[in-house]
């Protein structure tokens, strides 16, 4: 199953988080926020079909996610978590970790924001700069 979230790109995008990488439906973002690759996105993680939940709920679940921006893709690869939440009205986040709450989308994926590609985080810095956030499971 494959689902799609556009989100928008910001100004304040810096992208060094080590160990998230996480879209919002939040149109604000501070410099704090260094995990953030994306807001204005459709969907924060209660959007996400029950379909699609059912599958990021079972650990056996490999998920791949894709971020499209302009000419970039960057693939991270994920676990589901049979202790996912999936409430966030706003948030998205990946992580490196298998921390879980209501943001947490998927855990024990391979890759962070500081990963993600200087030149895409470049493009993401214009507002007018759209982008694909894809989740498959597989």
């Amino acid at each position: 199953m494959l689902f799609e979230i556009p989100f928008y790109g910001h100004k304040n995008i810096r992208s060094l988080h080590k160990k998230t990488i996480e879209i919002t439906t939040e149109q604000n973002l501070t410099l704090n926020g260094d995990c953030i690759i994306g807001v204005g996105a459709s969907y924060g993680c209660n959007g996400i079909p029950e379909k699609m939940k059912k599958l990021l709920r079972n650990s056996k679940t490999n998920i791949l996610f894709t971020i499209k921006v302009k000419n970039f893709s960057f693939k991270v690869k994920g676990k589901g978590n049979d202790e996912l939440i999936l409430t966030h009205p706003h948030d998205i986040v990946i992580r490196k970790s298998s921390f879980v709450c209501p943001r947490t989308l998927a855990t024990n994926c391979n890759k962070a924001s500081d990963s993600i590609p200087r030149q895409m985080i470049k493009a993401l810095q214009n507002p007018d700069t759209k982008g694909i956030f894809t989740i498959e499971a597989i």
